[in-house]
C-alpha cells in the first residue's frame, strides 16, 4: 500500500547521506589541511549546512511539507520566520541539554552550541521539513502512537537513532585513552551523525517489514 512513500523515503535518505559524504569529502580536496579531528568544527558545519540545504530542497520537490492554507508572501513569510526561529530555539535547547550532562558552561562554549547546531540540523530541521512550524504537531508524533503517516515514523526513528547516537558518543570522552576523537565534541558529533545515518537506513527497512502491522492512514 505505502511501496511508492517508502522508495522515495529510501530515495530521500539515499541523497541526505550522500551529502553527509560530499560534505566529508569536499573539504579534504578544496581546503588544505583539513580533517575530521583537526578541523573538526569546519566538518561539522559543513555536514551541518549540506545535510541543511539538501533536505530542504528534497523535502520540497517532493512536496512532503504541509500544505499551506494561505499562498500570500506574507503568510509563507512569516513561516519561513517561524521556522528560522524554532531552529535557533532548538539549538538553544540542545546546547542546554548538553551542559546539563557535563560539558563545560564556559570553557568551549563555541564547540558546545556547534554540535548543538549539529544536532537541530540532523532533528529539528526534519521536523521543520515534514511537520511545519507546528508544535502540536511535533508533540502528536513524537507521542505514543502519535504517528499518523510513514514520515511520521520516519522522523520518530532519526531523530530517536540520532540523539542516542550522540549521547553514547559521550562516553568515550572520560576515558584516559589520549585519542584526537576524545577532544570535545569529536565523539558525540560522529556518533550523532552515525546514528542519523543509520536511522536513514533502519526508517524505510522498518517500515517496509513492519507495513502490514502499521494501521494510520497516509496523507
Amino acid at each position: 500500500m505505502w511501496d511508492h512513500e517508502i522508495r522515495a523515503m529510501a530515495s530521500t535518505h539515499a541523497i541526505i547521506a550522500a551529502s553527509v559524504f560530499m560534505a566529508t569529502v569536499l573539504p579534504v580536496v578544496l581546503v588544505p589541511g583539513f580533517s575530521v579531528y583537526g578541523t573538526h568544527l569546519l566538518w561539522l558545519y559543513s555536514v551541518s549546512g549540506a545535510v541543511t540545504a539538501v533536505s530542504v530542497a528534497v523535502f520540497w520537490l517532493l512536496g512532503i511539507s504541509p500544505p499551506t492554507k494561505k499562498h500570500t508572501l506574507g503568510y509563507k513569510l512569516s513561516r519561513l520566520v517561524r521556522s528560522c526561529l524554532y531552529f535557533f530555539l532548538s539549538c538553544l535547547f540542545f546546547h542546554t541539554v548538553v551542559v546539563l550532562y557535563g560539558a563545560p558552561l564556559i570553557e568551549s562554549a563555541l564547540e558546545t552550541f556547534s554540535l548543538a547546531v549539529l544536532l537541530s540540523s540532523l532533528t529539528t530541521l526534519r521536523c521543520l521539513c515534514v511537520l511545519g512550524p507546528n508544535v502540536h504537531a511535533w508533540i502528536r508524533v513524537f507521542s505514543r502512537h502519535g504517528a499518523m503517516s510513514v514520515w511520521d515514523t520516519c522522523l520518530q526513528i532519526t531523530v530517536a537513532f540520532t540523539v542516542v547516537g550522540a549521547w553514547v558518543g559521550a562516553f568515550p570522552i572520560p576515558l584516559d585513552w589520549d585519542r584526537p576523537w576524545q577532544v570535545w565534541p569529536v565523539s558525540c558529533s560522529l556518533g550523532a551523525t552515525i546514528g542519523f545515518l543509520t536511522g536513514l537506513v533502519v526508517a524505510p527497512a522498518w517500515i517496509h517489514y513492519h507495513r502490514k502491522q502499521l494501521t494510520y492512514k497516509c496523507k
